[in-house]
């Protein structure tokens, strides 16, 4: 039986965790997030690559050639998921489940991060559990279709 992949994308920014608004986003790196993922996903059986993009294309030509390699995905668009029909496109192309996540709860700040335009097209959203939010859509993918 083939072992469950699952591409994990975070988008602009992520890789200044650690630096960046830590009142908000907490201590620690997106290569802390990483290797956590990489653990658990050995707690599971699974396996996991992560990736980080700026660029809202790279993200796209990373969805599309994720069918076939990959299980399901991961992803933190960050500010591209308020804006980016592109990327919603990108993701129900694909035809693999989807989880949205997000670090902070995205309800409690800004208005305009109230709505997400790629949510519809994943099969969820984790928000607000801090960087333990990527954790807890790994055991949702994993888990996907379990009874």
């Amino acid at each position: 039986m083939k072992k469950k992949s699952f591409l994990v994308i975070s988008g602009p920014n992520m890789n200044l965790l650690g630096t960046r608004r830590t009142s908000i986003y907490g201590e620690g790196s997106l290569e802390d997030i990483h290797r956590g993922l990489q653990a658990r996903a050995e707690e599971l059986g699974v396996a996991v690559e992560c990736r980080q993009f700026n660029s809202e294309g790279a993200i796209i030509d990373s969805l599309q050639s994720a069918p076939g390699r990959f299980d399901g995905v991961i992803i933190n668009a960050g500010a591209l998921a308020h804006y980016s029909y592109a990327l919603r496109s990108a993701i129900g192309a694909m035809l693999l489940p989807c989880v949205e996540v997000f670090i902070s709860n995205v309800h409690a700040r800004e208005e305009f991060r109230h709505t997400s335009v790629i949510a519809p097209v994943c099969v969820g959203v984790i928000a607000g559990f801090g960087k333990k939010s990527y954790l807890l859509a790994l055991d949702a993918l994993a888990n996907l279709g379990s009874a």
